[in-house]
């Protein structure tokens, strides 16, 4: 994992303007509200004239508002319009979210599920126990993937593909911390191998522990990851081995089941008890 890696081939088909407009948007940060050209130059690593023409361009498209009398943009009407779109569309909300808040009830923790945005895990569905006060996590909440079960869960299930431009990217972002990485995301893997899922802990969070499964839903669906995670003294590494992980891994099993059951791999309906 710690080899060098080879500088990719330009590829032809790669729209950089575009790419460069979606990075604008997704630098806006859960708690953003207003961004300057300035930031936005400094979290996309683009000079600030670049950004300066995305941010009017975006802004004439409505993706972006421009508050002049603070010189700032915030998120337009058209990306919540994209958002509300693709949220709409998550039908696998409905199969997984009574099945996971079974889980969240027992474990007295959180259950989540989540996509790959680049170097994060979105969550897209996220379940609490009644019994955790805790309110920063939810959906729409991005953690990072390389230090998080859910993110290794998702690299131990993606293809080699997938895995090897995830882990060129991040040795290229975090040279001095990618050796001492790569021994923990090399572990991560192998307990995978063995175990069936990832756990990390208080690796992202100190005195919070988590354990993570890929989920492969089929139906051009990407591979998400689902997690169970929580307090030290709530999930303690003994806990989540004996008791957490058959159960992480039934429900895995049984979003999986549902969503292909579907026509074309499709669930548009939570699942009878009989199908469950």
């Amino acid at each position: 994992m710690s080899r060098p890696h080879t500088e990719a081939q330009p590829d032809r088909h790669f729209v950089t303007a575009l790419a460069r407009g979606m990075e604008v948007l997704a630098c806006f940060r859960a708690g953003d509200r207003l961004l300057g050209n300035q930031e936005i130059a400094q979290r996309c690593k683009l000079p600030k004239s670049t950004v300066s023409r995305l941010t009017y361009t975006l802004t004439r498209l409505g993706y972006l508002i421009h508050v002049e009398e603070l010189g700032k943009y915030r998120l337009g009407m058209a990306t919540l319009a994209l958002g509300s779109t693709m949220i709409t569309n998550l039908d696998v909300r409905e199969v997984a979210s009574p099945l996971m808040q079974e889980l969240a009830d027992f474990a007295r923790a959180e259950v989540a599920l989540a996509a790959r945005d680049r170097l994060s895990m979105v969550y897209l569905v996220h379940c609490r126990s009644k019994d955790l006060h805790n309110r920063a996590l939810q959906t729409g909440t991005r953690l990072p993937l390389a230090i998080t079960a859910i993110g290794r869960a998702w690299l131990a299930g993606c293809t080699s593909q997938e895995r090897e431009a995830v882990l060129q990217t991040l040795q290229k972002r975090r040279p001095q911390a990618w050796p001492a990485l790569a021994v923990e995301l090399e572990q991560s893997l192998a307990q995978y191998r063995q175990d069936g899922v990832t756990t990390v802990l208080g690796g992202w969070q100190t005195g919070v522990h988590a354990m993570a499964r890929p989920l492969r839903l089929g139906g051009g669906w990407p591979l998400l990851a689902v997690s169970c995670g929580g307090p030290d003294f709530v999930l303690s590494a003994n806990y989540l081995a004996r008791t957490i992980r058959p159960r992480l891994i039934e429900l895995a099993t049984r979003i999986e089941t549902a969503m292909l059951r579907q026509p074309g791999g499709m669930a548009l309906r939570k699942p009878s008890a009989s199908q469950s």
